[in-house]
């Protein structure tokens, strides 16, 4: 999966919720429903997204569909972001010895 797609995946705040709310762990999706504005479909459709966008998986429990974080989806995001935090500290180390010179 592309960045761009998981980036997409978490721009709508009720998939955003969705997904934080999966940092407790796994979870069923009447569960997740609960406290949400949107139905029981809709966080459905919700997570139907963040799984195709490589950020939540899915197994079955008899009937029931239990959604957990998809730990190599978090690591490829994590990665990205990763390289912005080595670019800055590249950048600070260039300033301190352009300070000592």
């Amino acid at each position: 999966m592309t960045y761009e797609m998981k980036f997409e995946a978490l721009a709508a705040p009720t998939r955003r919720a969705v997904f934080e709310k999966l940092r407790s762990g796994p979870m069923a999706v009447n569960v997740l429903a609960e406290g949400l504005p949107v139905s029981r479909p809709a966080v459905s459709q919700h997570l139907k997204v963040l799984k195709e966008a490589g950020l939540v998986t899915e197994r079955r429990d008899g009937v029931k569909r239990i959604y957990s974080l998809d730990t190599k989806g978090l690591s490829e995001l994590r990665e990205y972001f990763d390289q912005f935090w080595d670019d800055a500290l590249d950048a600070y180390r260039r300033s301190l010895e352009a300070s000592d010179a």
